[in-house]
């Protein structure tokens, strides 16, 4: 492979800022970050001067995203959009997200020493809240952007009892400027996203990146059995309404439902029993399913399945069911047109343009409201996430550092 443009774009370059970054934490032996907090506003302030030393204008918007923007060969023209969040999870690993943002800042500085503008220009933004991780509302920096912010989130409280506009004012932000974020539709030309892959393909397939295809939809479901409580010693078993007993045949049905269709996933990650006692028989046990495909068909197929096996196994076991909907995303596929940058710029590099779907939720699906959106996968070691052995190896971050590299250089024959 040839040498890369600038140092900037080394892995060990890469890794020493992704640990600048975890140094900015509210949690002293691990790294939690979160919105409106003071560390996340550190962290803004340290990507806002790295954006300036690599020759961009940087700002920061209405709710805390920090944008930098590296200007076309013409005025007013239109802007390829790059980033990712700098806000985590608690306890969290270090790469997801600010890798995104680290490695665009080091392609733009790239240009930068070669003295080079684009058609286009470069905007990078690291945007201030994704995780959701304070007032469990997601993307809420991607949503601004897109003008896709619903005021009444403000009203959401933390676990100090602290609201979102609060929480803003105290961090010096104006929740009643929240609306000044939204950037026009017209003002992009399409927007890429590195990511690490949050997943073990890449690793089993022994890959250091990979082409997104899409970002799965996602249906979340509560489920409440109501059965009859009794005396664990004193009802025979021929007659119990046991709501455990059809919450774990319901757990195993929706594995089974998830298992029969390729590319779908189905999760359940909290149970509840009632009334939780070693001699009682549960009377009553609620639990969440999280159903997610890369095609809505696919979801609406695995939801259907689900729904059918709870209500056969409640009216077998004589008991009352209860699903309602907490949480429904569409799926989000990536351009085609940016699909095929991103592989030809993979193929470039050197490697095989593995095509792969994200199960998890990014930013990117909220900017693909307002314009086209593709994704670069980096391999994680051991597909590990949101967990503090989270590792990207120097070598694979700067393999999606040349890729990276490569999209943005190639994008502008794109978009003319």
């Amino acid at each position: 492979m040839t040498d890369i443009p600038s140092p900037l774009m080394r892995g060990a370059a890469i890794r020493g800022r992704i640990d600048a970054l975890a140094a900015i934490s509210a949690q002293p032996d691990g790294l939690t970050r979160v919105f409106a907090s003071p560390e996340q506003r550190r962290a803004a302030s340290l990507v806002a001067d790295w954006m300036r030393e690599s020759g961009m204008t940087a700002r920061e918007d209405a709710i805390g995203n920090v944008i930098g923007r590296y200007e076309a060969t013409q005025d007013g023209a239109k802007a390829l959009l790059l980033g990712s969040h700098l806000d985590s999870v608690r306890d969290a690993g270090r790469w997801d997200g600010p890798l995104g943002v680290v490695t665009a800042i080091a392609c733009v500085d790239a240009l930068r020493r070669a003295r080079r503008r684009l058609p286009v220009a470069v905007e990078i933004v690291g945007f201030c809240d994704e995780e959701g991780t304070r007032f469990g509302a997601t993307m809420l920096g991607s949503r601004a952007l897109t003008g896709r912010f619903d005021p009444a989130l403000l009203g959401l409280t933390d676990e100090a009892g602290i609201s979102m506009a609060q929480a803003m004012r105290e961090a010096g932000l104006d929740p009643d400027a929240i609306g000044q974020a939204a950037r026009r539709p017209e003002a992009f030309a399409g927007y890429l996203e590195l990511h690490i892959e949050q997943g073990p393909v890449l690793e089993r397939e022994h890959l250091p990146v990979g082409c997104v295809t899409a970002i799965a939809g996602q249906t979340r479901l509560a489920v409440t059995f109501t059965g009859m409580a009794g005396h664990a010693g004193t009802v025979p078993m021929a007659g119990r309404h046991d709501a455990l007993a059809a919450a774990a045949e319901a757990v195993l049905a929706i594995e089974a439902a998830a298992q029969a269709q390729p590319g779908v996933v189905g999760t359940v990650g909290r149970l509840e029993v009632l009334p939780g006692a070693v001699n009682v028989i549960p009377g009553r046990v609620r639990f969440t399913a999280d159903l997610r495909a890369p095609q809505d068909e696919s979801r609406a197929r695995l939801v259907g399945a689900v729904r059918a096996a709870i209500g056969r196994i409640a009216a077998a076991r004589g008991i009352a069911a209860e699903v309602a909907v907490t949480h429904e995303e569409p799926a989000t596929p990536c351009a085609p047109a940016l699909r095929r940058l991103i592989a030809a710029a993979i193929d470039e590099a050197g490697w095989p343009a593995l095509r792969l779907p994200s199960g998890a939720g990014h930013d990117a699906m909220e900017v693909a409201a307002i314009m086209p959106v593709g994704m670069v996968f980096v391999r994680c070691r051991g597909g590990l996430s949101h967990h503090p052995g989270e590792h990207v190896s120097d070598e694979d971050a700067e393999a999606g550092a040349r890729v990276l590299h490569r999209a943005i250089t190639k994008f502008p024959e794109l978009a003319a």
